[in-house]
């Protein structure tokens, strides 16, 4: 599918790895550059890189490492893909923290950690981009979050907060900035095989797929065409809305 994203500059956060990674490959085959945040996996930011390079013709992309956590960092990572790159145009909010526990045993500063990276790192990285994405007249602001953020998951019960505030930032700002072009639109995913916490999922693997009709967990490729989507001018008229992929497990 060509869905026209040459000249297109993205970011992905969290783009090292997993679903992220995917989404990464995905925009730049489909022509954007990719501007690929990481926190700790540098190893990982780098051989995304460069499978990006050997997609030849004009296949660019660089890795920024930065915590989204830290708004400075933030702040300092889009001016210098800005700089790198000329413009930004498409923001794929995908980083995140979740720590599975029962919520009496969570502690404050277990809250936050991903209070700080799933909320927070949204509106940081919304705050330093927004500028540049109302500029380009055609901007795409989108956030990866679980379904676990609407309709609620046991051992979840913090980053699933966070996530919703995430939902309504991003509800928000699709409202305030339609008149200059830029969509807001969050993908909500079901249980997807590279999840964080990989030990509990096979360990739970028989009784997890039994709540998908589909009977299977995702995969990242399930993710990022519907990213890509968005993320293109086919998307233009798709804004605020909260998308789910999940195999049918939530069917609200």
């Amino acid at each position: 599918m060509d869905l026209n994203l040459k000249g297109k500059v993205a970011l992905v956060t969290g783009g090292a790895r997993d679903v992220g990674r995917e989404i990464s490959l995905a925009l730049a085959t489909e022509g954007a550059t990719v501007a690929l945040n990481y926190r700790n996996s540098a190893e990982e930011a780098q051989a995304v890189v460069d499978e990006i390079r050997a997609l030849g013709g004009e296949a660019k992309a660089k890795a920024y490492k930065a915590d989204v956590a830290d708004f400075a960092a933030v702040k300092a990572m889009v001016e210098a893909i800005v700089s790198d790159f000329g413009g930004l145009n498409i923001v794929v909010n995908n980083a995140g923290l979740a720590i599975r526990q029962k919520f009496t045993d969570s502690t404050e500063k277990e809250w936050k950690a991903q209070i700080d990276t799933c909320l927070y790192g949204a509106i940081h990285l919304a705050h330093a981009a927004v500028p540049h994405l109302e500029k380009a007249g055609d901007g795409r602001l989108i956030a990866i979050v679980g379904d676990s953020s609407r309709v609620g998951e046991s051992g979840l019960a913090i980053v699933a907060a966070a996530r919703a505030g995430t939902i309504a930032l991003m509800k928000s700002l699709a409202r305030e900035l339609g008149r200059s072009g830029v969509t807001a639109n969050t993908v909500s995913l079901g249980l997807v095989e590279t999840a964080h916490d990989r030990s509990w999922v096979e360990a739970n693997r028989d009784k997890l797929t039994k709540f998908y009709p589909l009977r299977r967990l995702g995969q990242p490729e399930d993710i990022a065409p519907t990213v890509a989507l968005l993320a293109s001018p086919k998307g233009s008229w798709i804004t605020g809305q909260v998308i789910s992929i999940s195999g049918g497990f939530c069917m609200v």
